[in-house]
Parts: structure tokens; sequence; C-alpha cells
């Protein structure tokens, strides 16, 4: 599937969006700054990406954080995962967290975080009095099936 794709201004030599293997299911996206960014532990930043997306009716992008960067340095993307909504053509931002304890550096054309295309439907919402069946599970969530 295409996905259309706008270079905003400061997206200029960036490289789209892309996929390190044949079979990841994540492209990931890079840092369109000008300079570098330090992000002090417990601190987050909104990155920009250079780019907005066109995306279908009927999908979302997911916005995730990348593996390496969570395990080697504690950076996540604060609200992973992250929804762009089909109707929503600005630029792709991401909400970097450092949950580790020394501080890191952003760079321009590093690469941040991963994105998903995701098909999506939308719930007709129905309030009933009771459930027609019963579940096994209890209401009780929260770990309640064990570790």
């Amino acid at each position: 599937m295409n996905l259309q794709i706008k270079r905003l201004p400061h997206g200029a030599a960036l490289p789209l969006p892309f996929y390190a293997t044949a079979e990841s299911a994540g492209a990931d996206v890079t840092a369109a700054i000008d300079q570098p960014l330090t992000l002090a532990p417990r601190e987050r930043l909104l990155i920009p990406t250079g780019f907005c997306y066109n995306i279908p009716h009927g999908y979302e992008l997911q916005v995730r954080p990348r593996s390496g960067l969570a395990l080697k340095h504690g950076i996540t993307v604060l609200n992973a995962p992250g929804t762009i909504d089909s109707d929503y053509h600005g630029e792709l931002r991401i909400i970097l967290y450092n949950a580790g304890d020394q501080a890191f550096i952003v760079e321009r054309g590093m690469r941040i975080a991963q994105i998903v295309l995701a098909p999506v439907r939308q719930a007709a919402f129905q309030e009933v009095h009771d459930f027609i069946e019963s579940k096994e599970r209890s209401i009780e969530g929260f770990g309640s099936t064990g570790l």
C-alpha cells in the first residue's frame, strides 16, 4: 500500500520513513531538528519529523518506541502507542520521554521512533443492562490472572 507523504522545509535531506529489514513491521522516523537537543532525565520533548502523512480512511499510524533506545538509554515514546488519525494532516511529531537517569542528546537525522500503518474499525456502542454470555475472567483485572 502506498502512503502519501509531504516533506516540510525542515525535513530537507532527511530520509523518508524506512524499514530497517525486509520483515520489519515498523518504519523508522527521524528527528527533523536544526541543532542537537538535550533530553534530561524525566523530561519530555516534542520532536518534529519533517513530514505530514495522508493516511487513508480506515487506517491509523501507530507511533511506537524504538527498542534499542528504550533498552540502552531509557528513551521511549510517552503515549505509546500513539495514534495518528486519518483526518490529521499536520506534521508527525514524536513525544520523546527520558525514563533513564542520564541526559540524552537527540540529533538531526537520529532514528527516534517507528510507525506502523494499521487498519481500524469504529464500533457502534450499545448500552445493555447485562451481558448475554458470561466470561471466564473476573472483573478484577490488573494482574488478577496471576504472574
